[in-house]
């Protein structure tokens, strides 16, 4: 009897955030109450609240939550398989929604969309990715891509086969970014060579690297900070003296 009086008061509260997220939307949410609800889609009959608390406590904050795989979610007493589940799941979901929004929409009139996508996709991450934004000659965005994980250099990048996936697509332009998990937003030396390689291989076939994000506490962008400019420039010093010498 008590399990059953129970299960109908916490049904009721799980209705009633509900209720106040059709009628106020998520900003009357706190964080936890947020997590709460998101674990309750997968054990719908559970009590999910302390859960929730616990999981923000550990992992230190809303973000890092939906960031976390299923197998670390379920270290947390009162997260199971189903719980970790529809957590992953939801952060999988509206990533694929930020990607595709950004699809045929002009990169110049979207960049704070492309830059949402950027930190909701590699904020908090582990492990450095490395992600590629293809436009067409109008910077009209064609596609999104992960083309590598782990250190991120010349060595793991493979300018080469970016090139390459870059005319499949029939790019005329680029956009790169990768994360630091540190939350470092200061470029590598790794970095400025990765973008002046890529820069320069993109300008003898063509196709131009407009930008170079790094996310990590917020997002820091080559292009913004006047490095896209120096690197163009040091690029066109490499090439006339290359001609010389030829």
């Amino acid at each position: 009897m008590e399990k059953e009086e129970w299960q109908k008061k916490g049904s009721g509260h799980r209705q009633r955030l509900r209720d106040r997220f059709l009628e106020c939307g998520l900003e009357s949410f706190t964080d936890v109450e947020v997590v709460e609800l998101l674990l309750s889609f997968g054990t719908p009959r559970s009590d999910c609240k302390e859960a929730a608390r616990k999981a923000i406590q550990e992992f230190g904050g809303f973000s890092a939550v939906l960031e976390e795989s299923p197998a670390s979610l379920r270290r947390i007493d009162g997260i199971g398989p189903k719980n970790g589940f529809a957590i992953h799941f939801i952060q999988a979901v509206a990533r694929r929604y930020l990607r595709d929004r950004l699809r045929g929409k002009r990169y110049l009139n979207s960049s704070s969309d492309v830059r949402d996508y950027l930190l909701h996709s590699m904020r908090g991450l582990k492990k450095e990715v490395f992600t590629v934004i293809y436009l067409d000659s109008s910077h009209a965005i064609i596609d999104t891509e992960t083309i590598a994980e782990g250190t991120i250099n010349v060595n793991t990048v493979y300018p080469r086969e970016l090139v390459k996936r870059a005319l499949r697509k029939n790019a005329a332009a680029l956009i790169i970014a990768h994360n630091h998990p540190s939350g470092s937003l200061q470029p590598s030396s790794q970095d400025m060579q990765l973008t002046r390689t890529l820069f320069l291989l993109g300008k003898l076939m063509q196709i131009q690297v407009l930008d170079h994000i790094i996310i990590g506490d917020g997002s820091y962008s080559f292009a913004d900070q006047g490095l896209m400019l120096d690197i163009s420039c040091q690029c066109r010093e490499t090439m006339e003296r290359l001609q010389q010498e030829s």
